[in-house]
């Protein structure tokens, strides 16, 4: 696997990640939970959204080069 799979594939773990910590967070909130829930919830969203935009310039940047 190249640098640049890894990569790739840890952007994508990362957003995911993010994605269901975000997920968990706000569904904490809405149940009672305390504004430190919403907080990492909105922050743990606004890193997902910053990861895929990353990816997205990573993956634009270096598309001549071989995932191989």
């Amino acid at each position: 696997m190249s640098l640049k799979a890894f990569h790739v594939v840890f952007i994508a773990a990362s957003a995911s990640l993010a994605a269901m910590m975000a997920a968990w967070a706000i569904g904490n909130w809405r149940s009672g939970g305390s504004a430190a829930d919403l907080a990492w919830g909105v922050g743990a969203g606004a890193a997902c959204l910053a990861l895929v935009a990353y990816g997205a310039v990573f993956v634009r940047k270096l598309r001549h080069i071989s995932y191989l």
